[in-house]
């Protein structure tokens, strides 16, 4: 199966969320185009993705306690905006606002966080803000449609604020006290680097940013240290190497995605070998399957690892279109 095919393949699928991001994202097509107009009825009709905005219309649902539980309603409401989902549209709006009325005094989104005691926390609900949790309420607003709002940019303005000379380090809110997850102080968390620069990515004037430059050096150099060094519990191994979605942790396909939107990061031949290992993955009809999944997410067809996935195919043949040639 040629480009040609794997295209063709992409835009007969049943999931109308892959249709429309291929004809816009891979294709180019405008936003009034006739195709991508009815691609994006169809995903806004679609059972599934009624089904997600019912479960995110009571955001946030529930207190993160494991932030790579997939189920959360901020992953969903993560997964609506990638599919192409924006403030317009019928039920977003109160997720949205939810999240908008949820501000800690320094400008960052916060989450319902229940820490518990044997970590340092206080074992009840609150709301506050972690390093791995606000940088995705960020980007979920900015891909909405959002990023006008002088409140929002002083959230982007926030995280970029926090970045490290060695990137994004486990920090989260001063109510929050000396906690921070199961690493050294002074070393990046390398989940908190992927979210930070999908917000970022969002944001004109961020892609090259000192803030940007120290995330994608970060996650490039980790990269480069693949199957010698964790932090935080974050190693680049087999696991890793998986392709999965929803964007939840850290996994190759979530880290190549968002260095794929840096210029820096694509002139970087560590980069470069990160996209060879996705592309290796393909079968030989040039499609890409599942290699994990998230229970939560189980009947999706990019949670099927028995199938090849069109959603999962188009994620990767985006970073492949973004990376460009090799130089």
């Amino acid at each position: 199966m040629g480009t040609d095919a794997v295209m063709d393949w992409l835009l007969s699928t049943g999931e109308p969320w892959t249709r429309y991001r291929t004809l816009v994202d891979l294709l180019g097509r405008p936003e009034d185009d006739a195709e991508v107009r009815a691609a994006r009825k169809a995903l806004l009709a679609h059972p599934r993705v009624k089904e997600l905005l019912a479960s995110v219309a009571g955001w946030p649902g529930g207190a993160f306690k494991r932030h790579n539980d997939a189920g959360y309603a901020t992953y969903q409401l993560a997964t609506l905006v990638d599919f192409g989902l924006r403030a317009g549209d019928r039920g977003m709006a109160a997720p949205l606002k939810a999240v908008m009325s949820h501000r800690s005094p320094e400008g960052a989104y916060q989450s319902l966080v229940n820490i518990p005691q044997a970590f340092g926390g206080s074992g009840e609900d609150a709301w506050v803000w972690l390093l791995c949790d606000t940088p995705v309420l960020l980007s979920i607003l900015l891909a909405s449609g959002k990023g006008e709002s002088a409140q929002v940019r002083r959230a982007v303005d926030h995280v970029a604020g926090l970045v490290a000379d060695n990137g994004w380090r486990c920090v989260g809110a001063p109510e929050v006290g000396k906690f921070h997850g199961p690493g050294r102080r002074g070393d990046p968390c390398p989940i908190a680097n992927v979210f930070a620069l999908k917000a970022l990515a969002q944001v004109p004037d961020m892609l090259n940013s000192p803030a940007a430059h120290a995330g994608c050096a970060m996650l490039l150099g980790h990269w480069a240290e693949r199957g010698k060094r964790k932090y935080y519990l974050f190693g680049v191994g087999s696991d890793f190497s998986k392709l999965k979605y929803p964007f939840v942790w850290y996994d190759i396909l979530h880290v190549a995605d968002v260095l794929s939107r840096f210029p820096c990061a694509r002139r970087d031949p560590r980069f470069r070998e990160m996209v060879s290992l996705l592309t290796a993955q393909a079968d030989p009809e040039g499609r890409y399957w599942p290699g994990s999944m998230y229970m939560a997410w189980k009947g999706w067809e990019f949670a099927d690892k028995k199938a090849p996935s069109p959603w999962i195919t188009f994620l990767v043949e985006r970073i492949v279109k973004r990376a460009g040639p090799h130089p």
